[in-house]
């Protein structure tokens, strides 16, 4: 069976990298893996415009409840008290989004070396900047909600099965 040259090299290419596999610790090992992982992201992940841009860093379910509570918190919440604030979501699903928020330089992590250990998350200036869009959306939805109370307590709505 004739093999290749691109297919020896790329046999040797992986024999070369399970070899050096085994002579590193697991954490070594993790970090090549996640080094890879990064590596693959392809650029057709790119946003398609500055619209899609905004909402991959503030859209979700809870990534502007938390720029805005820490907003209506004088600029400092601690996790405890997010927890706290945020009933409804896990402490996975909060700590993901804190990392996320962070890793887009919308919020900071201060860390205070002590026992217990300290942890407090504050809005950098380009979250700031967000502050006024998502009051805007504060406003609305309460116009909204008023507007859907109204209609619900309104004597001639019917309730109509199509």
């Amino acid at each position: 069976m004739l093999i290749s040259t691109e297919q020896r090299y790329f046999r040797q290419y992986t024999l070369h990298k399970y070899a050096l596999f085994s002579t590193l610790d697991t954490k070594n090992i993790l970090l090549l893996i996640i080094n890879q992982i990064k590596m693959k992201k392809s650029p057709t992940n790119a946003p398609a415009c500055s619209v899609d841009y905004a909402f991959r860093r503030i859209g979700g379910k809870y990534k502007g409840r938390i720029i805005w509570y820490l907003h209506s918190h004088d600029n400092l919440l601690r996790y405890g008290a997010f927890r706290r604030i945020m009933k409804d979501i896990t402490p996975k699903m909060l700590t993901q989004t804190l990392r996320e928020l962070e890793d887009d330089q919308l919020i900071s992590r201060t860390v205070y070396h002590e026992v217990p250990p300290k942890v407090e998350y504050s809005l950098t200036a380009t979250g700031k900047e967000l502050v006024p869009l998502i009051d805007h959306l504060r406003q609305w939805g309460d116009r909204q909600i008023e507007r859907e109370k109204q209609r619900l307590t309104s004597p001639d709505s019917t309730l109509t099965i199509p």
